[in-house]
């Protein structure tokens, strides 16, 4: 017979897992469903954010930022190191081991809140009096139904037209996790947010890295000043990085990986890399859902179509995350997966796309929330800009890393903040300041005039905010 619940999550990534739990607390029988394995076979909740994705890619950023800062850095400090190496085996399975902690915990959780989970792939049967009934194709087939469905299922890696991934010489995100040995060519397609974080990883290490991007301008969504400072730094680093590429073919063979190209200027290119990540965008996880077979309305990219609220055309059924419209990211889909748990109980679920912080996790990291200046510019609207350098920041001085800067972007008349811009050291836990501001209306003399603790980087939000106003103290 079948379990009855009132509400079930398909995929238990940030949206979903995170979705369970809060339905849970508001008191309803929940149940989520997702299919992802552990290398023994059990299962992985989190979904690729935690297994092949957010997690996993800040755990071997973060190994390979220790590497090179042994081997660049530490000197300025007085500390000698001799006999350097990187063990990438031991790196790999730290990073797995994190992974796993994770997968572990979110277990812990369900059991915590009393969500029943269920290990395998979830789709929909029917529709009825009774809800909908799903079945789970897993080692153990058997057939739920829920009165409310959240889909959560996700996205994938995007390929390029006709170069499959074989995730050992071309390789998605996944595969780029899972790299065996420090390649002596490396070669990216994409410069977004995964292409630059894997490239980081593996130049650290010592990989000639290559970043093909076929826009004509570098990180098009980020503020045009931020972008203009992280190309500079990026290729003093070292990593190579091409714009208005135009790929031809792609051959892969024993010996490597062949990209067929033209450049910006029309001519010819081949790059020959030991291995080349893929990394061009991603594409929802609709197949295999059966949408079509009780009529869940999906757009020509695939996605579940959504109101403002993450209700489908089917009544009850809703969606969140990486499967609908809107930036994907796993903080965006944990918000609406609260908020839908709050609607399905009558409440106010609360998601304001205007404040959700956007983060590039390299070295010097990127982060922004609200309006670039571009944005600002094509929009007539009036503004006041202020910007303050790492390099004049006392903190930063002292831990070294004094790249980037801080700009805070206003409206001309009132002062209301419109957005937000850092490249610099722990831009990613620094943005946070500003979507809270941002979420209070805040003005830029609000957060000019908060005292901030000193010595700290904070401060340098402070200072962008005096800015504003042309009264830096520091600058």
């Amino acid at each position: 017979m079948s379990k009855s619940f009132d509400v079930v999550v398909i995929g238990a990534g940030p949206g979903g897992y995170i979705a369970a739990i809060r339905a849970a607390q508001l008191g309803f029988n929940t149940a989520c469903i997702d299919d992802w394995k552990n290398a023994a076979g059990g299962p992985a909740p989190g979904g690729t954010c935690t297994n092949v994705g957010c997690i996993p890619s800040k755990a071997l950023l973060q190994s390979s930022e220790n590497y090179d800062h042994a081997a660049h850095h530490f000197a300025d400090h007085g500390i000698g190191v001799k006999g350097l190496a990187i063990d990438v085996a031991r790196m790999i399975a730290r990073k797995d081991a994190v992974v796993k902690q994770n997968n572990d915990g979110i277990l812990y959780l369900f059991k915590k809140n009393k969500v029943a989970f269920f290990h395998g792939r979830g789709s929909f049967v029917s529709a009825g009096d009774k809800g909908y009934e799903i079945a789970i194709d897993g080692a153990e087939p058997q057939t739920v139904t829920a009165m409310h469905v959240i889909v959560a299922t996700g996205s994938s890696a995007r390929a390029l037209p006709g170069v499959a991934f074989d995730e050992e010489r071309v390789v998605s995100n996944d595969g780029a996790l899972r790299i065996g040995a420090v390649p002596k060519r490396l070669g990216v397609v994409g410069s977004g947010v995964i292409g630059l974080e894997m490239g980081s990883v593996w130049r650290r290490l010592g990989a000639d890295v290559t970043v093909l991007e076929a826009l004509p301008t570098f990180l098009g969504a980020v503020d045009e000043g931020v972008a203009k400072e992280a190309m500079k730094l990026f290729t003093k680093q070292g990593l190579k990085i091409q714009l208005g590429v135009k790929i031809d073919a792609v051959k892969s063979g024993k010996q490597g990986v062949a990209v067929s190209y033209t450049d910006a200027k029309g001519e010819a290119q081949t790059l020959a890399v030991d291995r080349l990540i893929v990394s061009i965008g991603r594409v929802p996880n609709t197949e295999g859902l059966n949408a079509h077979g009780v009529g869940l309305k999906l757009d020509e990219r695939g996605a579940i179509v959504v109101d403002d609220e993450c209700r489908t055309n089917l009544a009850n059924v809703w969606a969140v995350g990486d499967v609908v419209r809107g930036p994907m990211l796993a903080h965006k889909a944990e918000e609406e997966g609260v908020a839908v748990a709050e609607r399905i109980a009558g409440q106010h679920g609360h998601v304001n796309f205007n404040t959700i912080p956007w983060v590039i996790y390299t070295a010097p990291e990127i982060a922004w929330v609200g309006q670039t200046e571009q944005q600002l510019k094509a929009e007539g609207r009036a503004y006041r800009a202020g910007q303050f350098p790492f390099v004049a920041n006392g903190r930063a001085r002292a831990i070294g890393d004094t790249s980037g800067f801080v700009k805070f972007l206003a409206d001309a008349k009132t002062d209301e903040i419109l957005g937000v811009h850092i490249i610099g050291p722990l831009a990613s836990e620094l943005i946070a300041e500003a979507v809270v501001a941002m979420e209070f209306k805040a003005s830029s003399e609000d957060i000019a005039r908060i005292c901030h603790a000193h010595p700290s980087l904070g401060e340098a939000m402070k200072e962008a905010a005096l800015a504003v106003d042309k009264r830096t103290l520091n600058f």
